[in-house]
């Protein structure tokens, strides 16, 4: 388990924090992650890369000459925000267009394709290469599905090794995606990974059993079996991965492989070694020549027990830019000429004061009252976060509770410099909102960042914010989550308490109520809804392989909206001493 840590939702933060302290001839930090601390050569393509954290050395430690210009590192297990992605994307881009490279996970792909259209609004070029390598996790004639492992490594590194030599951004897109193409991956897992401040792990394996084809966050594999010898684990590895060669190549001509045996973060190397002891025979007698075998930790997952195999089968032109020079802090190979230190202030990109739009007496007195509600919001989370992510666990990655304190953490604080400065509702709710994604980043950061900023078009800066306006924002907030992550009523996700909230709010206000009442009564609708969710299988996310594991649970992202709009009603009636939290019935979980 993880033992070292102060607080949990500041894990993250102060990893980079250490990191970037010990490895500063290579990196700086920047708002979102880090880049290089070296001048790359201007006019060359651009590799950004990037993911939740607790995954090192991915993806941090692939940031150095010939390897990535910079990584944007989200939550621990949660992707970055679009915001952070777009801020390391602009301080590496060397003005030839910015590719960036992730993991095939939803939260990936929501904020980094948020991030390039943010990019290329501002005239930059940029594209993106989501990595399917892992083989057990869809289909071959379903290959876009498969999620991105520890064959994250080969298409980055071949992709950095073409931008570096100048190649154009087509000629960079092509190589990425012909490794991606070429790179399989088969892993095993015999025990969980536990976050920092967690009392139990993600999931757990029978002992003596071994969980077959399982992912870097728990999702499951293909099933179970007996915990194999050394060797019987390397036979397994190879056969599955030999069972889907990619498309022209020939094994019978002395086809080329990098073979890349990645310990998940407590198996020890000596017994990779002796596995791949094994890997290199089975190869050999399949008339396969290894080239460059990697064997160590490459994409970790905290302290899970596990490995995988990856074959990147290669070309000519692939195994020029593998062997090429690169110097990052986990990953070198050979000689690189050390570049200039790079002594720009890549900070700026964040420091910049957002100025504050006039407001009428009336909507600042509102943003007193949205200030208000967004403490009693952070005041609920805080109460329950071991208990959100101890839900978010039994189907996810049970980063909801880390996640969404550090959103509501950093809205408050948003909401509180602009109300201090004189800003409306609509300014402090945007603030709060850009301030909420762009901290607790994943797929719930983005949605709550969604929401208020919703609330805030709808209610303006020129009146008080009133029930009318206030239920039109809700709505909103509906409309672009469903339309954002394309979850319905019964897929079981926020959406399941946030479309009944939203239809007895304005139900309530339609029949003449005021907010404080149609709020209440809308709140009370929304703790019902939550509860329901525990009757519902999921149909979204990574809770979806899970599906049967989370019959009788509640999902967690509802479970944390219920809350919140309860807290929000307790300002709304001046009663902020209720308390609100899992224990007193908020959420009753069927188990």
């Amino acid at each position: 388990m993880t033992r070292l840590f102060n607080e949990p939702a500041a894990f993250a933060d102060e990893m980079i924090e250490g990191f970037v302290a010990s490895h500063g001839r290579w990196v700086k930090r920047v708002s979102g992650g880090v880049v290089r601390n070296t001048k790359s050569t201007p006019d060359t393509v651009a590799l950004v890369i990037g993911g939740g954290s607790g995954h090192y050395p991915a993806f941090a430690g692939l940031v150095g000459q010939g390897l990535a210009h910079g990584a944007a590192m989200g939550n621990l297990f949660a992707s970055p925000s679009a915001q952070q992605v777009y801020n390391v994307a602009k301080a590496s881009n060397n003005g030839a267009g910015v590719l960036l490279g992730y993991g095939n996970y939803a939260g990936d792909v929501l904020h980094f394709n948020q991030a390039q259209d943010r990019l290329r609004k501002d005239g930059i070029d940029c594209r993106s290469i989501a990595v399917t390598d892992d083989v057990s996790s869809a289909p071959l004639a379903e290959r876009t599905k498969r999620r991105g492992i520890a064959g994250d490594l080969t298409v980055f590194k071949v992709a950095a090794a073409a931008a570096e030599a100048g190649h154009s951004m087509d000629d960079v897109v092509a190589i990425a995606e012909r490794a991606n193409d070429r790179t399989r991956s088969f892993g095993v897992a015999f025990t969980g990974c536990t976050l920092p401040g967690a009392d139990h792990p993600l999931f757990s394996v029978p002992e003596g059993r071994m969980a077959v084809g399982m992912g870097i966050h728990g999702e499951p594999g293909i099933g179970e079996t007996d915990i194999p010898t050394a060797d019987e684990l390397a036979e397994l590895l190879v056969a599955k991965l030999l069972t889907e060669v990619p498309e022209g190549v020939r094994t019978s001509t002395g086809a080329r492989v990098v073979p890349i045996l990645n310990g998940l973060g407590s198996v020890k190397y000596e017994e990779l070694f002796v596995v791949y002891r094994r890997v290199a025979q089975l190869l050999a007698d399949a008339g396969l020549e290894a080239v460059d075998p990697q064997v160590g930790e490459l994409v970790t997952s905290f302290d899970m027990a596990g490995t995988s195999l990856t074959l990147f089968w290669l070309d000519d032109e692939l195994e020029t830019l593998w062997n090429a020079p690169a110097d990052a802090p986990a990953f070198r190979r050979g000689a690189v000429t050390a570049a200039a230190l790079d002594t720009s202030d890549a900070t700026e990109l964040h420091d910049v004061e957002l100025s504050i739009p006039e407001a009428t007496a009336e909507s600042r007195a509102g943003a007193v009252r949205v200030l208000a509600a967004l403490g009693a919001a952070k005041n609920v989370v805080d109460a329950n976060a071991d208990e959100l992510g101890r839900i978010d666990a039994i189907a996810g990655d049970g980063d909801h509770g880390i996640g969404m304190e550090r959103g509501v953490r950093a809205a408050v604080d948003a909401a509180r410099d602009a109300v201090a400065r004189g800003a409306g509702a609509a300014t402090t709710l945007h603030f709060a909102a850009d301030a909420w994604a762009d901290k607790a980043g994943g797929t719930s950061g983005a949605l709550w960042g969604m929401a208020l900023r919703a609330v805030g078009d709808a209610v303006g800066d020129t009146k008080a914010p009133d029930a009318g306006a206030v239920a039109a924002g809700v709505a909103g907030a509906a409309f672009a989550i469903m339309d954002f992550g394309k979850a319905k009523p019964g897929d079981k996700t926020l959406v399941d308490v946030l479309v009944p909230f939203r239809d007895a709010l304005t139900a309530g206000v339609n029949a003449g109520m005021s907010l404080t009442e149609a709020w209440g009564a809308a709140a009370t609708v929304a703790q019902q809804a939550a509860e329901d969710t525990a009757q519902l299988l999921p149909l979204m996310g990574r809770a979806r392989p899970h599906a049967e594991k989370s019959l009788g649970t509640p999902d967690a992202g509802a479970v944390s909206m219920a809350l919140i709009v309860r807290a929000i009603h307790n300002t709304l009636t001046e009663n902020t001493s209720a308390k609100n939290t899992l224990s007193n019935n908020t959420v009753k979980e069927n188990a």
